[in-house]
């Protein structure tokens, strides 16, 4: 099944988008994250893909309110939560499902401590963890973006899926949050090269876009991530779930 995930960024309780994951170059769309979660939820959202950017960069306060509001739209909506951010321990994997989380994405974890992602796979199953294989010029990036790693992204999909990993979510940097169009072709040869089932994120404008996704869902694409297209009005949400049905 191919899924579309609206987004939701979490900043300072805050429904943000950043440009290239640039806290500097912030867009605020909105101060009621329930609303927003309602919205997606009542126009026909399966899952939500939430963030909690404060956790990302880092801010350990602001973070833990983030997860105060993951409790709040999980009490909201009943649909599944796909939620990551700053996830760098167990005790941040148990507290996110304890919150309401249905999914974790483990990012920085993935390239920096194996071990988080086999107990987490151990105590949780892999349907319910993601890796994050987030790139700059297809090197692996971490903590909120900004450490490069040697490592590219389907090598490290690649040790991800021999440890028992089954999803990965896909993220081009320099596209996030930029409506410049996804990397769905480097999202399908990822999929192909790690033999994951790989989510893009990213880019996205309008519905061709989705569409231009799609073509490579047999390849092992197995969703998108939508966000500022949403929120800009350029995408519509029930045409994008329309478009996926079938895949």
């Amino acid at each position: 099944m191919f899924t579309v995930y609206p987004a939701i960024d979490l900043m300072s309780g805050k429904v943000v988008r950043l440009r290239q994951g640039d806290p500097s170059q912030q867009t605020t769309y909105s101060e009621d994250p329930i609303a927003i979660a309602n919205r997606w939820a009542s126009e026909g959202a399966a899952w939500l893909h939430v963030v909690n950017l404060d956790g990302a960069f880092n801010d350990i306060a602001t973070a833990r309110a983030n997860r105060q509001t993951l409790t709040s739209i999980a009490a909201a909506v009943k649909i599944n939560i796909q939620f990551g951010g700053g996830l760098r321990s167990i005790s941040d994997v148990k507290a996110a499902f304890d919150s309401g989380a249905n999914r974790v994405v483990l990012g920085t974890a993935a390239a920096e401590d194996p071990r988080l992602v086999s107990d987490t796979l151990a105590r949780y199953g892999a349907e319910r963890v993601v890796i994050g294989l987030d790139s700059r010029d297809g090197m692996i990036v971490t903590r909120g973006w900004k450490q490069p790693t040697p490592l590219t992204a389907a090598e490290l999909g690649a040790r991800m899926c021999e440890m028992g990993v089954i999803h990965a979510l896909y993220t081009e940097v320099g596209r996030d949050g930029m409506m410049s169009g996804p990397a769905a072709e480097l999202t399908g040869a990822l999929a192909q090269l790690t033999g994951l089932h790989v989510i893009a994120s990213g880019g996205v404008r309008n519905l061709d876009d989705i569409k231009e996704v799609l073509q490579y869902a047999a390849r092992g694409v197995s969703g998108v991530v939508v966000g500022r297209s949403l929120y800009e009005g350029t995408l519509s949400l029930r045409e994008a779930l329309e478009a996926a049905k079938g895949y």
